[in-house]
């Protein structure tokens, strides 16, 4: 542990101590002629099982046999409560407290030591800061056993299908990458960022709040910092939202590094290969790692840097227990390891402002005339009162202020459009009196899916031909929400003589040609031009900004700038929101970090995240009110609700109760203590049986 000081919301404190190990059942008792290892005969198991009263380390005997095999870290299997249930093997000792009832191990799965002290540590520390069990950390941290990979002699020769040669990677940390020089490369045009390479080559622990410059440059900068920390002698991790930042950052690692010296993990790689990489990393082949959410926790040896791109993206936020965020992960994992950390994107989160004030962090930015002669010209355009006036404006749904820029600029190159939604028209209303319109026979919002489709109930299905507002009796319909499809078909009418190309769901492009076009893309599904958009338009800024969402705004903000960061310099941005909301006034500076700044000052005021911890209990009204009837919160804990969340619709046509939540309340150095509370208390109901328990996050995403 290093002496840097920790994270400023109390992510770190101290473990407690183990429990000591139960009895084993009766069952598991000592086997027929099998004799106790001579050394170290007691193993220590984390068993795989999500019960919180049973996360603990268990004990259990280790028979002569597997005296070789089982050893620290590696996979088991062992009877328990009458099943044959997997673990991990922690550790071997001496003795034990239940010396004369321990059962033996019933199987060692493979030799090989995939819990390394090191993550089962982090895993640990995570499962206690979230309220959660080592066992659900543990499922997310280490990947399935793929047997046929784990027996190869050298996994990190091939791929599997000759596109890899990981054999070649050095890892002594002696010969330098093609990046680990002198030369900053990107960094160039950043003050500290020089500054930030030559620590990192130096193997000291600096941490930046990172505000990338617009242009595609990102991926390489982060190649560049990590052949400057492998140069060090040390490993990287590296943490990108999807497959396609992969690529990216994959391509410039190998430009950078050379070939061999990295391994890419996503979601989209098979068992095999997947596991072949993991491996790779774990057995020291190669020393930089970047991936998507679960490479957070990459075995790589080492770790001198840890790496977050896009921290505000909301697929940072781990669906599944204990619903980790990698950001906080990572923040922690560099902290414990005594490694840098670049944690940002083209904006600043409330998060990583956070850490600026703390200390934590610092700020890295490029100064305001590199940022001017880098970024595009952001203007603000009207909404529906211009379009009003504008009938070409009206027939492409956009202010005139936007069509104009876009004709222009679609002379020299393809144009951006941003669409805050997928689909057709996607919410309705009706044409009178604006209230939302629903289905008749389950209330469900309707929807048109396609140009010569019928208004639909987008919960039942049923067809919406004679529907009439039940407030005024108007029976017409406006759009809400119009989707990527309708606006590809108005754009199409727009500009009959270029191509129209839509980059969402269905399709999501990975690049377009520098020639004179128009795409239409969602929210993080925009390609990367060849050399930049000509011009970028961000329609329905209101659609972003009204959402009931505490980071509404602070989202609209990231969306908007990671679009205009792919347009050339001195390119055109027009966004469709009203010019004096001070979120856009801040994009139209280009000022991310100012914006942080007094959103985060404004949320402190108010007590809300991130300046607080909130925890959310969910769950069938009468679970949520027992679990907090029956939790010891800390003191100055504040409880809000509980409140009914989720859809009405469950109740009318499912017939189950309404879904209830609510928020508890603390200061950032309470966590530790409420995680603790309501840790405890989901224990003591699963000891219960009881098979009906309220979930509980720490820091949920969404709290409004």
């Amino acid at each position: 542990m290093t002496d840097h000081p920790g994270p400023p919301d109390g992510v770190l404190f101290d473990l407690p101590e183990q429990d000591p190990s139960e009895a084993a059942p009766a069952k598991a008792r000592h086997a027929a002629g099998r004799r106790p290892a001579d050394r170290l005969p007691v193993a220590r198991v984390v068993v795989d099982t999500p019960l919180p009263h049973l996360d603990r380390y268990f004990d259990y005997r280790v028979p002569a046999d597997m005296d070789e095999t089982a050893v620290p870290g590696c996979r088991v299997r062992v009877r328990f409560n009458n099943r044959r249930l997997g673990g991990f093997l922690v550790e071997r000792v001496e003795t034990s407290e239940f010396a004369g009832r321990l059962a033996y191990l019933d199987s060692v799965v493979s030799p090989e030591p995939v819990l390394t002290p090191e993550i089962l540590g982090l895993a640990r520390a995570v499962a206690d800061r979230y309220a959660g069990t080592l066992s659900d950390v543990l499922r997310l941290a280490v990947p399935p056993r793929h047997a046929r990979v784990e027996r190869e002699e050298d996994p990190g020769e091939s791929d599997g299908d000759g596109t890899a040669d990981l054999g070649t990677a050095d890892t002594t940390g002696e010969d330098t990458p093609r990046s680990g020089g002198d030369e900053p490369g990107p960094w160039a045009d950043y003050p500290e960022g020089p500054a930030f390479l030559r620590a990192l080559r130096e193997g000291r622990a600096a941490r930046a709040a990172w505000t990338a410059l617009p242009g595609a440059d990102w991926a390489d900068a982060v190649a560049v910092a990590a052949g400057a920390t492998l140069a060090g002698g040390r490993g990287t991790v590296i943490v990108v939202p999807d497959g396609r930042d992969v690529e990216a950052v994959d391509a410039a690692l190998t430009r950078h590094l050379g070939e061999g010296r990295h391994v890419a993990l996503t979601a989209d790689l098979g068992p095999a290969k997947r596991y072949r990489r993991w491996l790779a990393a774990l057995r020291g082949r190669v020393r930089v790692v970047v991936g998507t959410r679960a490479a957070v926790f990459a075995p790589v040896r080492d770790l001198g840097l840890a790496v977050l791109w896009d921290d505000g993206d909301d697929v940072h936020a781990e669906p599944h227990a204990p619903y980790p965020h990698a950001r906080t992960v990572l923040a922690m994992r560099a902290h414990r390891a005594g490694a840098g950390a670049l944690i940002g994107g083209h904006t600043r989160t409330t998060d990583a402002q956070l850490l600026v004030e703390s200390g934590w962090a610092l700020p890295l930015a490029a100064d305001r005339p590199t940022l001017r002669r880098r970024a595009p010209i952001v203007r603000a355009a009207g909404d529906d009162r211009e379009l009003a006036r504008d009938e070409a404006a009206r027939t492409a749904r956009m202010p005139s202020l936007a069509l104009r820029a876009a004709r222009e600029a679609a002379r020299t190159g393809p144009v951006l459009f941003q669409v805050p939604r997928r689909g057709y028209l996607n919410t309705l209303a009706c044409a009178g009196c604006r209230e939302p319109a629903r289905c008749d026979a389950c209330r469900g919002p309707l929807a048109v899916r396609g140009s010569h489709a019928m208004p639909s109930c987008g919960w039942c299905g049923r067809v919406a031909g004679q529907w009439a507002c039940p407030e005024c009796g108007v029976r017409r319909m406006r759009a809400v929400v119009v989707g990527a499809r309708r606006t590809a078909e108005e754009l199409g009418r727009a500009f009959p003589s270029l191509t129209v190309r839509t980059s969402g769901r269905e399709e999501v492009l990975s690049a377009v040609a520098d020639r004179p076009s128009i795409i239409v893309a969602t929210p993080g599904a925009e390609p990367a031009a060849e050399n930049g958009y000509a011009a970028a338009v961000l329609l329905d800024g209101w659609a972003l900004l009204n959402r009931l969402d505490l980071r509404a705004s602070e989202e609209a903000l990231r969306r908007w700038l990671n679009a205009a960061a792919l347009v050339r310099p001195g390119g055109t941005v027009v966004v469709s929101a009203d010019a004096a909301l001070p979120v856009v006034q801040s994009f139209v500076r280009w000022d991310p970090a100012g914006f942080a700044e007094r959103e985060l000052a404004d949320r402190r005021e108010l007590g809300f995240p991130p300046a607080v911890t909130m925890a959310s209990v969910t769950g069938a009204p009468e679970h949520v009110r027992e679990l907090l009837d029956q939790v010891e919160l800390p003191e100055g804990t504040e409880v809000l609700g509980p409140v009914p969340v989720g859809s009405p619709r469950e109740e009318t046509a499912q017939g189950v109760q309404q879904t209830e939540r609510a928020l508890l309340r603390v200061p950032r150095g309470g966590v530790g203590a409420l995680a603790r509370a309501l840790k405890v208390a989901a224990a003591a109901r699963s000891a219960r049986r009881d098979e009906h328990l309220a979930q509980v996050r720490v820091d949920p995403l969404h709290v409004v």
